[in-house]
């Protein structure tokens, strides 16, 4: 009886505890981009660029940074590195990229999204200095995080000072959860040992991979990070007064990132994400699935702040953002996720939560890609204790410990 009540009190401490922070109002935000321009400028001011950045990088003029850089005579771009997607972010998810040139001003382009996933010497060799300005989603396997380590780590290793222009977490910087990575299973889709919710910004994940040893031992480069004016912790990307893009083709909306981080878990089973639909992320659902047994199943679950609607749908291909779904063409069965209220939502313990209940309802039928969940999830204890019959209460209580001890090394490297 005990244990129960105490892994109950864990459960409802993990899922409130942002939820009683006074909720920030809306203000114009000012990014790490436009700062280096208005006031930073002298960092740059005649040396030879490696910028890594994709189609996010845009001014308040909502002018990319490389086209306003390009344009100007007391600084030169000497190559560029594009992330997953490409330098201008028209590439499927797991598209291959090749080497190249951008397409509007001319410029070298290297692909760090495939064979390469570090600037080499030979790629870095008329570059002063490095720059990073992509934005992120706040979630440990968007593959943009592990680029920025890559850079950070390139930088040290060749003696080259870098530069990131901080931009906002677009789901808040409040919410942190999710097991820590496991070292055995680092990958690109998860390259630190952090937690699946990081509530961090890339300046302040930059900090701390080059501060607290994570890109090396030994290792450590001459960084700097222009912070954000007027950004606060508990501010969401649409509260921030800054033009939205999709950072990626399948992240369509400001709540396509807010479910992310507990719907990519579903990424590492054979049940679909929604990818192929107008909905990638908050539609799940399969063949085998009774759309109706699984909303009433997760609806007794009585999460907080999100809603469920029972829902039909049939992936298809979609040129540049899905390429091959899964169960392409065929009718799958499942729910449509409503975010509610954002900040009693919890994303990463409604993931575990859906993924254990998709397990209980069709045993047979459900089955995980082990090797890939594993690395989405960081932690292949999270598999077997959904497949041992563990509830998602328990599965959510066994990794409250090491969050907890990395929330405490996170404090040192906050900006905001």
């Amino acid at each position: 009886m005990k244990r129960k009540i105490f892994l109950s009190i864990v459960l409802l401490l993990s899922i409130n505890c942002f939820a009683q922070v006074q909720i920030p109002k809306a203000r114009k935000v000012i990014v790490g981009a436009d700062l280096l321009l208005s006031e930073n400028f002298d960092l740059i001011k005649g040396k030879r660029l490696g910028i890594v950045t994709n189609h996010t990088a845009l001014l308040d003029s909502k002018v990319h940074l490389v086209d306003t850089l390009f344009h100007r005579n007391d600084v030169k771009i000497s190559v560029l590195f594009g992330p997953e997607h490409g330098i201008r972010g028209d590439n499927a998810d797991g598209a291959k990229i090749e080497d190249g040139k951008d397409s509007k001003t001319g410029i070298p382009v290297y692909s760090l999204y495939g064979k390469i996933n570090k600037p080499t010497k030979e790629m870095l060799k008329d570059v002063d200095v490095l720059i990073y300005d992509i934005q992120d989603v706040g979630a440990r396997f968007y593959t943009f995080i592990s680029t920025l380590f890559y850079t950070i780590q390139a930088a040290a290793e060749n003696n080259i000072p870098v530069i990131v222009l901080d931009r906002p977490n677009p789901i808040g910087g409040l919410n942190v959860d999710g097991p820590i990575l496991k070292q055995e299973l680092t990958s690109f889709v998860g390259i630190a040992p952090i937690p699946i919710m990081h509530g961090m910004t890339v300046g302040e994940l930059a900090t701390m991979f080059n501060e607290s040893g994570m890109i090396g031992k030994d290792l450590k480069a001459n960084l700097t990070v222009i912070k954000m004016k007027s950004w606060e912790r508990g501010l969401y990307f649409d509260k921030c007064n800054i033009h939205w893009l999709r950072p990626s083709p399948n992240i369509y909306y400001i709540v396509t990132a807010i479910i992310y981080p507990g719907t990519c878990l579903i990424e590492g089973t054979n049940a679909s994400e929604g990818r192929g639909t107008e909905a990638p992320f908050q539609i799940i659902g399969a063949p085998y699935i009774n759309s109706d047994t699984l909303y009433k199943a997760i609806n007794n679950l009585k999460l907080k702040g999100v809603k469920f609607v029972a829902t039909d749908f049939t992936p298809v291909e979609i040129a540049n953002v899905a390429s091959s779904p899964k169960y392409k063409g065929q009718l799958c069965h499942g729910i449509k996720i409503n975010v509610t209220n954002r900040y009693n939502f919890n994303p990463v313990e409604f993931g575990i939560s859906l993924i254990s209940t998709l397990y209980n309802l069709y045993p047979k039928d459900f089955k995980f890609t082990a090797s890939r969940f594993d690395k989405l999830s960081g932690d292949k204890s999270i598999r077997e204790q959904i497949i041992a019959g563990k509830t998602p209460e328990e599965i959510i209580s066994s990794w409250q410990k090491e969050l907890n001890k990395f929330k405490d090394l996170r404090k040192k490297y906050l900006l905001y």
